[in-house]
């Protein structure tokens, strides 16, 4: 018995990484397998390359019960807060909320740095005068919180009406002091049926 190393084919073996070398086991016919514990241990190499994809734990959802709880309610008042810096132009309070690697999808398609949103919001270049939230919804995978919701907007942009009804996603993840940081925001403009663009 020879054994060869090879790379696994990917195509039977979805989400193996590609780069696993996997034994193969082959006879050579000129030379009959004289020894079981040959074949035994070519067996148990093959099932090594297995073991850990076997004992792996889930990664998405596992958050116990009561942690879960805690991390939605700092979510919850994470989002109070975004509300308040919106309403109050407070861009200190902005500041403390985004990650520095920050990075906003606005309703009509530009994309925003954190540095920039604090400039538009210290600077008056946006004014909102109402925001209400509804339909929230906040999702955890590990050390990530990813919130949905919809939102009533009274305000301006640049002195273009902004007004409007809104649907959003907020990614937050959890660093590496333990604080949640806003990393992503997207901004939909929702629109009545017939309205146009």
């Amino acid at each position: 018995m020879h054994i060869f190393l090879r790379p696994i084919d990917r195509r039977g073996l979805a989400g193996l990484p590609s780069v696993t070398i996997m034994p193969v086991a082959t006879l050579n016919p000129s030379k009959p397998i004289r020894r079981w514990s040959t074949f035994v241990l070519a067996f148990l190499l093959v099932l090594g390359a297995y073991t850990p994809a076997l004992f792996a734990a889930p990664q998405h959802g596992q958050m116990p019960k009561g942690q879960k709880h805690e991390s939605r309610r700092e979510i919850d008042q994470l989002e109070e807060a975004w509300r308040n810096a919106v309403l109050k132009s407070d861009t200190a309070l902005m500041d403390s909320l985004l990650a520095d690697d920050f990075m906003a999808i606005s309703a009509n398609g530009t994309l925003q740095t954190k540095e920039e949103i604090l400039a538009k919001l210290g600077g008056g270049r946006v004014h909102y005068t109402g925001l209400e939230v509804s339909d929230r919804k906040v999702r955890f995978y590990g050390t990530t919180a990813l919130v949905t919701s919809k939102a009533e907007v009274i305000g301006t942009s640049g002195g273009v009406d902004i007004s409007g009804s809104y649907r959003y996603t907020r990614v937050y993840v959890r660093n590496a002091q333990g604080k949640w940081k806003v990393v992503s925001f997207e901004a939909s403009w929702i629109r009545e049926p017939g309205e146009r663009k």
